[in-house]
Order: structure tokens, then sequence, then C-alpha cells
């Protein structure tokens, strides 16, 4: 009760200070999507179907000033949007970009190396398959994370979302040999062995080059492997980094010079990322959390607004919403 009380307090003092500084400096609005594409399951919401893409980039087309996300904002005169997209899914390249090219929208895209031309699926989808997808799974879970036990109960389809939101939470915590370890525990529990399944993959290294090729286009860095960077040693934080940068600019022949924090939450990255994606050669970076843009903005840590699978009438409520954030 008394947090609900702070929060709302907290937001009757925020918008109109917010609406007092917009005024002062225009604001640039970054949204933030993963997926353009139509799937019969998305529990992580990370999918916008193709026709409500192509409404919501008509309406900021026509009604907004649109900026990349490597420009100079300081220099812009009046409010604007800024397009984005994590991860390197392959409808990004396959769905998502004839719309901006029809519509004439530039996005950048975020893009995590590691699965980019393989057969391996993001751990997330892996885990949704897994977990929530495969039929006949026994009725309890035992984990062994080589130092404790702990168990679930998966007899039910409420279990099972639990179950699913409990193992999620701490993959996001730990590095890639131990989520790689959750994961085979999982998958010999369920009966199944690793797949990608097609609706699912990343871009191939041709897809991934088509898509950069557009003039509509910005490719970013999104680490190595989407792990959180806050749970990684200095030195692997700047492998990720860096090591993901390195890829990319091989792939593509030019360089890549801004980056987005996977997750992106103030707790998912420290100062001392900061400090790594200064001197990996990036100019800016991407989080994930609510806020304006201004000239006073930390270039490192430049807020985004999520985007779900929003009808117009939704999207434009929402973006209104997002001036005063």
């Amino acid at each position: 009760m008394l947090n609900s009380l702070y929060v709302s307090a907290r937001s009757l003092v925020r918008t109109p200070l917010n609406i007092l500084l917009n005024q002062v400096d225009p604001p640039v609005i970054v949204l933030l999507y993963h997926r353009v594409t139509t799937l019969p399951s998305d529990p992580e919401m990370l999918a916008v179907t193709p026709d409500n893409f192509r409404q919501q980039m008509r309406y900021l087309k026509d009604n907004v000033s649109l900026v990349r996300f490597e420009d100079d904002w300081v220099k812009a005169v009046k409010p604007a949007v800024c397009i984005t997209f994590d991860d390197g899914y392959a409808d990004n390249a396959l769905e998502a970009l004839p719309i901006l090219e029809e519509v004439g929208v530039p996005a950048t895209f975020f893009v995590s190396t590691r699965t980019i031309d393989t057969n391996q699926a993001f751990w997330w989808d892996e885990l949704e398959r897994i977990i929530l997808e495969k039929q006949n799974l026994p009725s309890s879970f035992t984990l062994n994370d080589g130092r404790s036990e702990k168990t679930w109960p998966t007899g039910t389809g409420s279990e099972r979302q639990k179950f699913y939101q409990d193992v999620m939470q701490a993959l996001k915590n730990i590095n890639l040999e131990n989520r790689n370890d959750r994961l085979s525990q999982l998958r010999h529990w369920a009966g199944t062995e690793e797949e990608l399944i097609d609706t699912h993959r990343a871009m191939t290294v041709d897809e991934l080059r088509l898509l950069a090729k557009s003039s509509w286009v910005t490719i970013g860095s999104h680490t190595v492997t989407h792990t959180r960077l806050s749970s990684l040693t200095p030195a692997a934080q700047v492998e990720e980094i860096a090591a993901s940068k390195r890829q990319l600019e091989a792939w593509l022949s030019r360089d890549i010079k801004v980056f987005s924090y996977p997750f992106g939450r103030r707790c998912d990255y420290t100062k001392y990322t900061l400090v790594a994606c200064r001197k990996a050669g990036f100019s800016k970076s991407a989080a994930n959390f609510a806020g304006q843009t201004h000239r006073w903005t930390d270039p490192y840590q430049i807020p985004r607004h999520l985007v779900r699978n929003w009808p117009l009438d939704i999207f434009t409520a929402k973006l209104r919403e997002f001036w005063t954030r």
C-alpha cells in the first residue's frame, strides 16, 4: 500500500516536471521493438504483427519527426522519435525491413552475435519450448546447480507457468556455461533434444547483410551471448562487448558505433559497463527503462519505451504517455 502511494506521488510530481523540461529542451523518445511477425504463442510479448507494425510506422511517419539512434540529438529543434530493435531475429530482415522501407522509417537493429547463422535458438525461446510447449512432462523438476537442489511442481498449467517464470529469472543471472548446463538438465528432464524452430531463429549472415545494406538501417551491437552484464566479471563484460563489435564489423565491413544492454534495466549493467562501452568505441548505448532523452541525458544510458503488439489507437495513446513518463 505504501509503495503504491509512493509510486503515485512520484508520478504526480514527475509528469508536470517532464512537461516543463520538454518545453525547455525538445525530447527524443526511443521505442524498443524485438520482433515483427505473427506467432501462435508469445509469452514474453516480444512480437508485433506486421499489420500493427505498419500502422504504427505510418502514424509516426505522418505525425512526428524521426531520427536515427546514432544522430546528434542535441541539434534537434523539435520533439522526435527513434526506432530500435534488439536481439537479431530473422523476421527483422524478412518482415520488419520491408515495412520500414515501404513507409520510409529509419531504425537501428542491435544484434547479439552468437546465434547469427547457427542452428541455436535464443535461450529464452528454448526455455519456452521445453517448459510451456512440450507435452507429457514429468510432474516435478529438480535443478542441481552444483551446490544445492531446488524442486518445482510441474503437473498443472499454472505450476508450469510459475516454473517457467522462476527459471527465466534464474537464467538471466548466470553466465553462458551455467545457463547451458541448466538447459541441458531441462532437456534431459523433458526427454527432448536441442531444437531450433524456424519461426524463432536468428538471422543468417546473409540476412544480416541484407538488413545492413538498407539505407534506412543502422546496425548496433547487443553482446555475444545476451547475458546480463551485471552478472559478469569486468573482464567478461569487456569480452562480451568488444567481441560482438569485432564480429559484426568483420561480417559487415563497417564500423559499429552503437550498443544496447541485454535486458537493459539499471540493475542489468554496472558503472564498469559504461566505461567498457566507451573504451570499445561506442558513441551511445541504449538501456531499457522509461524516459525521454534530452541534451543532458547520459549517452551511455539512453532510455527506451518497450512497444507491445498494440493496435493503432492504443499505440497512439501510449505514445502520448511516453512524452511525459
